[in-house]
């Protein structure tokens, strides 16, 4: 068996040499410019655009993260080419603390006591309980659930917006997209802290645009860990600035790095990190991809083919 890791920053020799210690009877390759050698299978992120084109013969390609437009949006992407993401592997837990950090800072008005406390003000702010804070999650996927069952076990309120599942999590009400038009209208009017985890597809582009974001109740905040494609940045900037929103914690953007013109950088409504939420950890990543992997060539059955119809 030959695989081809695809992986174009620093630390593909250490994904390679993962790789390899968990697929002992494998050939593990660094994909470069020119090599044009068979594999059986695929595995990294964001492959060029005539990857496929060379490398014809794929059985799969795995992703080692959870999102897959970089790779459906390739141009020479085989239409029939299994496509087969990372499930969790740890970034589950990094999204949850990424979330409960900015509502706790939110909803203890850390950024005002620091400003009080760089005036040199002595001053008690009132205070909020959770039952006031009912938080959000668009996408209910593997990490999306368990940042819902996590702020449901923090004693949140929380409500979820899903596209098609019919069952819920103990202590979340759930919204569908398949329950009626009015259900994402209602989802968003009953949320505080909306946060967003669904991946980025056609149906999910641009859906956080002004008339949709002017649903959330005056003085709600915003939380993005899934893709910038999902949010219209001038309308969420647009908001900030009239008061309807009070703040936005974003780590990812469409454009990445971001650029410094850009008003997120200085704006003082918006805390922003470097598509940092979840990292995907190497090594639990790297034995979930190898045993996905021994189970396509054994023919069993394998978890995370995306549906291309759905985009996920």
């Amino acid at each position: 068996m030959r695989i081809v890791l695809v992986y174009g920053n620093d630390k593909a020799q250490a994904w390679r040499d993962t790789l390899a210690a968990q697929l002992r009877d494998a050939r593990v390759d660094i994909w470069q410019p020119g090599f044009n050698e068979p594999a059986d299978y695929a595995v990294g992120w964001a492959p060029p655009p005539r990857f496929f084109v060379d490398q014809p013969q794929l059985r799969a390609f795995f992703s080692i993260g959870a999102g897959v437009e970089h790779v459906l949006n390739n141009p020479s992407l085989p239409p029939g080419l299994p496509i087969v993401r990372v499930e969790d592997a740890g970034m589950g837990e990094q999204m949850v603390d990424y979330c409960r950090f900015e509502v706790l800072r939110w909803m203890q008005r850390r950024d005002e006591y620091a400003a009080q406390q760089t005036a040199g003000i002595w001053r008690q702010l009132s205070e909020s309980l959770r039952d006031e804070w009912p938080v959000g999650i668009f996408g209910l996927g593997v990490l999306g659930r368990q940042v819902a069952n996590a702020f449901a076990a923090d004693g949140f309120p929380v409500n979820a917006f899903s596209r098609s599942n019919t069952t819920s999590e103990p202590k979340v009400r759930l919204f569908t997209e398949a329950n009626g038009a009015d259900q994402f209208d209602a989802f968003m009017r009953a949320t505080r802290v909306l946060m967003i985890l669904a991946p980025l597809t056609a149906a999910t582009q641009d859906r956080f645009d002004r008339k949709a974001l002017q649903l959330l109740p005056r003085g709600a905040y915003v939380i993005n860990v899934a893709r910038g494609g999902l949010i219209v940045d001038e309308a969420l900037l647009e908001l900030l600035d009239d008061g309807h929103l009070n703040g936005a914690a974003l780590d990812v953007f469409r454009q990445e790095p971001l650029p410094p013109p850009h008003r997120y950088w200085t704006h003082p409504k918006v805390h922003m990190t470097p598509h940092t939420a979840a990292v995907t950890p190497m090594r639990p990543a790297a034995k979930q991809i190898a045993e996905k992997i021994k189970q396509y060539a054994a023919n069993q059955t394998v978890s995370g083919i995306v549906d291309r119809s759905r985009g996920y």
